[in-house]
């Protein structure tokens, strides 16, 4: 199968650059996985798409404002984006003019209150570097960091509490789990009243997921790493989900990924933690999720790909199309999918 076999035209003005004022306002297209069938629906209405005993599994990482902006200290402007952390102060980042900051280069950010330092050039490009500051380096970033928007939003964000989840918790993500900035608190009591199971993983989302897939026979495609875990109550639900004959609906394509990385061939679910490169594309056997709710993805990505090992390629390409012609909102602010 071809990468290019997962392309589709989409005019630009469909990406959603803002959210709505409303998280769960966006519209739900459905998509029956079997028949291919379409349908047309509101977020708010997802309670009805679900039944007593089912579970939604949600991933509940914090998006760290890892997107520093700064001067360097022989002048001119700097940025970093933190990517990964590496303990002792030091991360592995992304790093802008790349040719002006090489090894020993110093930045210093907002009041001099966070400094950096690039102790070394990663074969990739990537840069190591130092950090020096007082107190907690979550504060400090909270106080000088900015979001990581995805490149195609242009936009600048003017609550970022809009580019979280009202659930996220665990601080590590570089990009939103977007398929949940859908949910409001209110709704997710409604659906538990119903007798829908809540449970949550951790999966720590990385600039990878933006990555287009480069090569075009699609299984020789290098998948990246992302951190995630389930705990023993996650696992136990699942799985007293499952027993019971209810369906485990993954929140997005990290639910999912972080589910099926650690299932047994069986689908049975244990506490487990550690890094997954999961690669779902079409002809994956899915172990434990039996229905997604998710947003729509880049032409020719690894999460398109996802999607079509659920439903076929031949259905997503055609709800996708169906979407554009509805004019839908697409990528991170955008509307959503029900796949069942």
């Amino acid at each position: 199968m071809k990468t290019s076999d997962f392309d589709y035209e989409l005019p630009p003005e469909l990406i959603a650059q803002t959210p709505l004022e409303r998280r769960d306002a966006s519209r739900l297209m459905t998509l029956n996985e079997a028949t291919g069938e379409v349908g047309h629906r509101h977020f708010y209405e997802l309670p009805s798409l679900l039944r007593p005993g089912d579970c939604l599994v949600l991933n509940d990482s914090r998006v760290l404002p890892a997107r520093l902006i700064g001067h360097r200290e022989s002048g001119g402007a700097a940025e970093i984006l933190l990517l990964t952390d590496k303990g002792d102060k030091s991360w592995e980042c992304l790093v802008r003019p790349g040719r002006k900051l090489r090894e020993g280069a110093r930045v210093s950010f907002g009041d001099g209150a966070l400094t950096a330092r690039i102790t070394q050039v990663l074969p990739d490009g990537n840069r190591l570097v130092k950090f020096e500051y007082e107190g907690i380096f979550l504060e400090v970033l909270e106080r000088l960091g900015k979001m990581p928007l995805p490149p195609y939003i242009k936009e600048e964000l003017q609550d970022r509490e809009r580019y979280q989840t009202v659930y996220s918790k665990e601080v590590g993500s570089a990009a939103a789990p977007t398929a949940g900035l859908h949910f409001t608190k209110e709704l997710l009591r409604e659906v538990q009243n119903m007798g829908v199971k809540v449970c949550y993983v951790t999966l720590h989302v990385g600039l990878g997921t933006f990555r287009p897939v480069a090569e075009e026979n699609l299984e020789e495609h290098d998948m990246h790493s992302e951190y995630c875990s389930i705990s023993r109550e996650t696992a136990e639900t699942i799985n007293e989900t499952k027993r019971n004959g209810g369906r485990v609906i993954c929140v997005g394509t990290t639910s999912c990924r972080t589910v099926e990385s650690w299932a047994g061939e069986d689908g049975a679910m244990k506490e487990s933690s550690g890094w997954t490169n999961i690669y779902i594309y079409p002809g994956y056997r899915f172990k434990v999720m039996d229905a997604l709710v998710t947003n729509f993805h880049l032409p020719q990505s690894t999460l398109i790909m996802l999607v079509s090992a659920l439903a076929g390629r031949e259905h997503v390409l055609a709800a996708y199309k169906e979407a554009v012609k509805e004019r839908y909102r697409f990528f991170s602010f955008g509307d959503a999918m029900f796949i069942s």
